[in-house]
């Protein structure tokens, strides 16, 4: 499965989204494949999904060496 966040381009009178190579690399998917799609609009960030953003970052500018070390092991 792949899921991302991505922005809806025009192509000709019509929109239309793209699947990064490297995902469709990884889940062997060629052109001309069928796939399932499945559209929800992003909602709006609120100011209490910001302050999360925004604590996140100090954990991790903060722990970034722990993190670091943790990921080696």
């Amino acid at each position: 499965m792949i899921q991302s966040i991505q922005k809806v381009i025009k192509i000709g009178s019509s929109g239309g989204v793209t699947i990064p190579a490297k995902e469709l690399k990884r889940q062997n998917i060629a052109f001309g494949d069928e796939v399932e799609v499945i559209v929800r609009p992003v909602k709006p960030a609120t100011s209490e999904d910001q302050q999360v953003v925004v604590a996140a970052k100090k954990i991790l500018k903060d722990y970034k060496q722990d993190f670091a070390n943790l990921a080696k092991r």
